[in-house]
């Protein structure tokens, strides 16, 4: 058991690093490290919410409902992503890194939750998102 939360751990923060190396590339502030963290605490608090919920689920008196903490998960990152957003002169920038950042924490909190293979798929999307649409928008819309 142990393993395969060391290995969720890990995948979770690998998978992080892949679409965070993509925003180093391209010299985005958030890159590697952020990405990477935010998937690791991610998962670790998704791991937790499912280890607390079958501690406390035969409990009675006690409900418990880990879909919360996911939740919470997704404001936390929401509330760092807009730190990242801001003005300047006539454009926002920012937005890009902070639904990159909120993508990264579902990805891993799908690994948290043992949804590798969709999680793997979601990293690719998210790589093609970001590289693809990217290179689409700078040659035909800007």
């Amino acid at each position: 058991m142990q393993e395969e939360i060391f290995f969720q751990l890990f995948l979770a923060s690998f998978l992080g690093a892949i679409i965070g190396f993509e925003r180093e590339y391209k010299k985005k502030q958030a890159g590697l490290q952020t990405y990477s963290l935010v998937a690791l605490g991610s998962c670790l608090f998704t791991l937790l919410a499912f280890e607390f919920f079958n501690n406390f689920f035969i409990k009675t008196g006690i409900s418990f409902d880990p879909s919360r903490i996911i939740q919470a998960v997704a404001i936390g990152v929401g509330f760092i992503g807009a730190g990242i957003i801001f003005q300047k002169e006539d454009k926002v920038e920012g937005l890009t890194t902070a639904a990159g950042l909120w993508a990264t924490a579902a990805i891993a909190i799908a690994v948290g939750t043992k949804f590798y293979l969709p999680a793997v798929f979601a990293t690719f999307l998210a790589l093609l998102i970001l590289v693809g649409l990217g290179e689409l928008e700078k040659r035909f819309l800007k």
